[in-house]
């Protein structure tokens, strides 16, 4: 990833925020800490008005909530901070988890979840953040897209694309497994923003070879490795729409909503880039029906690129494999089996309780300075928020090393595992291989 890659300060990411942001974050903490706890969550009415005045830049308004500390993510928490009363005279709005469909103990695992699918410790923030600057910055709308998306990845069992190998799942969706035998979609690459590029090549699907959930969970199944491959600061990852030999025969308008609604309401914030190249003539008639379900931010990332040339602007030669005009890397996809047992580490369960207990233990220590740092500017006394911070920041560094030893023994082994070249390496960390 190049070096000069940098998030500009003011854009509501981890390390660029703004004193108003990140009061926002904090209360959006607070707010989750408080539905854990007690299942419920007071919303002030004054929300609103203080989010609007966030993101315009001027001083946030005071947002005071109720931060029960009975329990933790999975149970009860031994080093809580004190609860903090919430404003005498605040009015608020109650929303219960029945109402969005989830329970106390279904909440926590589904944060926790979440937040592993990227880096973690150093994502915590970052998966909050996603949705509050989806909802621009309203902290009541940003909860209740999160809840929403929760009920989703709980709903639809997205652990389970991380949980079950390729073979697995092919077994239970017919033609998962045929979608990367075709190529059909992969990872390769960083663009030169340093955001890994999804390749979908167009021409390959045809919507009667797979049952529609499978195509539905080989996404899900991209989208969940993809995330690991993106390295801070980068958040977000590059898709080229290869519309080379597209034909009518190839449309498939159902899975085309499916992609839509997860940029949009379960993984938002997450595009950079959506590259749409080569289109057909034909293609423009589709494009019609296709744009208006289009929100305007995700429409806003979309580059058309007609010649091979093009796309150069967006990714660099040496980067970009050499089928395309112009790029001199010499790669060539190619699906490689599940192999014999790669994942005989998921049925030790000693070993793997033992390196759980070692993360849940960073865990509830993150999760205690975090209430902590939450209420650093509202209890007399307390310690220097930048103090907590550089805790915080060193303890999320802890707890993604913890994750990854733990990694192989709750987490199906991948094609960019067990590539000649892995891409995805045992620490956590993304090497890609370019041949030049």
């Amino acid at each position: 990833m190049p070096k000069d890659i940098q998030t500009p300060p003011g854009t509501g990411h981890v390390g660029t925020m703004t004193p108003d942001q990140n009061e926002l974050l904090k209360e959006m903490w607070s707010q989750i800490f408080s539905i854990a706890d007690s299942g419920t969550v007071n919303v002030p009415t004054d929300i609103l008005t203080a989010t609007e005045t966030a993101s315009a830049g001027s001083e946030t308004a005071s947002i005071k909530s109720k931060t029960a500390t009975k329990k933790g993510w999975f149970g009860t928490s031994k080093a809580a901070s004190p609860a903090v009363a919430a404003g005498e005279d605040t009015p608020s709005v109650r929303v219960n988890l029945t109402d969005i469909g989830l329970s106390v103990e279904q909440l926590r695992p589904a944060l926790w979840n979440n937040i592993l699918g990227d880096h973690p410790g150093i994502r915590a923030d970052s998966l909050l953040l996603r949705f509050l600057r989806a909802r621009k910055w309203n902290v009541n709308n940003g909860m209740t897209m999160i809840l929403k998306a929760f009920k989703w990845r709980l709903e639809d069992d997205i652990e389970e694309v991380k949980s079950k190998s390729e073979d697995e799942l092919d077994a239970k969706y017919r033609g998962f497994r045929l979608q990367m035998e075709l190529g059909k979609s992969f990872v390769h690459g960083t663009d030169k923003e340093g955001r890994p590029i999804v390749y979908i090549n167009v021409r390959l699907h045809k919507p009667a070879d797979q049952d529609a959930k499978a195509l539905e969970k080989f996404t899900i199944y991209v989208m969940e490795v993809g995330r690991l491959m993106i390295q801070p600061p980068v958040e977000t990852a590059c898709l080229v729409f290869d519309m080379t030999g597209f034909g009518l025969s190839n449309m498939d308008y159902n899975f085309v909503k499916f992609l839509v609604q997860c940029f949009e309401a379960y993984y938002p914030e997450s595009l950079g880039i959506l590259v749409i190249h080569k289109a057909p003539l034909v293609f423009w008639g589709v494009w019609k029906i296709i744009e208006p379900w289009l929100d305007p931010v995700v429409a806003s990332k979309i580059r058309f690129t007609r010649s091979d040339k093009e796309l150069t602007d967006v990714i660099e030669a040496e980067r970009l494999p050499n089928k395309y005009e112009g790029g001199k890397d010499q790669f060539t996809y190619q699906y490689i089996p599940v192999q014999t047992g790669e994942n005989d580490r998921m049925k030790d369960a000693e070993t793997k309780e033992r390196l759980l207990d070692e993360w849940k233990s960073h865990m509830w220590k993150f999760e205690s300075l975090t209430r902590e740092w939450i209420e650093c500017k509202k209890v007399e006394g307390a310690r220097a928020e930048d103090v907590i911070e550089n805790e915080r920041n060193a303890l999320a560094k802890e707890l993604r090393v913890a994750y990854f030893k733990l990694d192989p023994y709750i987490r199906a082994r991948n094609l960019y595992h067990r590539s000649e070249h892995p891409v995805l390496q045992a620490d956590g960390a993304t090497v890609w291989t370019y041949k030049n």
